[in-house]
């Protein structure tokens, strides 16, 4: 049989639904070498008063100062031995109103309620879910709140670690994760509505975007017509920048391939130049490393002839006279529909081709005049000769 010691100031005692006070008028603690039962209420204070309206109240505490004491007299070391003590409200004046577990062993307080907590602030479901601000937890653990439910997570300093505070949290917007101590940025956020699997990451560390079975490294998946890869670069500097960065111990190459077709293309470095090849087979582009260029088919340019390239051969086209044209072209020092040429320039290969084509035109027609000259004169000595 368990046995009860504890001091009383004064006890009254009544039959059934009687209360017993321990009061402050008692001159002398009472020991009670037996259990103690209490048929009715029991009022423990310097406050009681005789006659107390205890209502639903079992046992009652009332006076300035509230406190229960845990004292644990173990003494062997193998045995807990911690002091708990449950508080209500600060003693000094101007104090907290809270409701308490301190651990008298430090003073610390690890579990505090203060007054006017909202209902529910925390709710323990009879299946182990926990509820704040709400008393239907429907998962491990259920925040509620009225404008942005937050979970902050701050790293104070105290073990030697620089300060760092983090809030997860959710609203209409978005859902993000803010660095509170670097200015508040938002460097993670999801809106509402974004699509199943938006950002995937398997077990190998491959990403998913649009996809829950990436195959690749990074795997972007739409079925809408809008799988685009964007880079934008907004620095207001003008300045030459590697947007898209490829390294590799060897050679480096892209593949394009149309699904509706066989068609594959691939771009690739090779043997320190570049190429393009189409369906397999030799590279149909071969740019070296010392500029020189190898197309296995023909070039084929869209640039139009705007001097009229064939407009010499049309009847109102006034076409100079073969020696004004010679003139004219050793003053300027270089054919005239071709323009000048720079020995260690850059030049328009279109432009130059078709102006080539222009001069050679004329050449031709010159050729033509020459001939007939020619003729003439051929007939004029054989009119002579005869």
């Amino acid at each position: 049989m368990s046995k009860a010691s504890f001091p009383t100031r004064g006890l009254a005692a009544a039959g059934l639904g009687a209360c017993m006070m321990i009061g402050q008028q008692a001159a002398a603690d009472q020991v009670f070498l037996d259990d103690v039962i209490v048929d009715g209420s029991l009022c423990v204070g310097t406050d009681c008063v005789n006659g107390e309206n205890f209502g639903f109240d079992t046992l009652r505490l009332k006076e300035n100062n509230l406190r229960i004491k845990f004292l644990d007299t173990s003494n062997s070391g193998s045995f807990p031995s911690v002091d708990w003590q449950i508080v209500a409200n600060d003693s000094s004046n101007g104090g907290l109103n809270y409701l308490a577990f301190q651990d008298d062993s430090t003073g610390r307080i690890p579990f505090r309620v203060e007054a006017g907590a909202p209902a529910n602030s925390l709710y323990v479901e009879a299946d182990g879910d926990l509820g704040i601000k709400t008393a239907q937890p429907v998962v491990d653990i259920h925040v509620v709140e009225g404008n942005t439910p937050t979970l902050r997570l701050e790293q104070d300093g105290s073990d030697g670690f620089a300060p760092q505070v983090y809030d997860i949290a959710a609203n209409e917007a978005n859902f993000f994760i803010r660095d509170v101590t670097n200015g508040s940025r938002l460097f993670f956020r999801a809106k509402p509505g974004a699509p199943e699997d938006s950002l995937y990451i398997d077990s190998t560390g491959e990403i998913g975007i649009g996809t829950d079975a990436p195959s690749e490294a990074l795997h972007v998946r739409r079925s809408d017509g809008t799988a685009t890869l964007y880079v934008q670069e907004v620095n207001g500097s003008v300045a030459l920048r590697n947007l898209i960065k490829l390294d590799n111990n060897g050679e480096v190459g892209l593949r394009m391939q149309n699904t509706d077709t066989s068609d594959k293309w691939a771009l690739a470095t090779a043997g320190g130049g570049f190429i393009i090849n189409g369906n397999g087979g030799a590279a149909e582009f071969t740019l070296g490393a010392n500029g020189d260029l190898t197309i296995t088919g023909s070039i084929t340019t869209t640039g139009s002839c705007s001097i009229g390239c064939d407009a010499v051969f049309d009847a109102d086209y006034d076409i100079l006279p073969i020696s004004a044209r010679a003139q004219m072209m050793y003053d300027l020092g270089y054919l005239p529909n071709v323009g000048p040429t720079a020995e260690a320039g850059q030049y328009d290969l279109t432009k130059k081709v078709l102006g080539m084509l222009n001069e050679l035109e004329h050449a031709h027609i010159y050729i033509s005049q020459l001939n007939k000259r020619i003729e003439v004169l051929e007939e004029a000595l054989a009119t002579q000769a005869d």
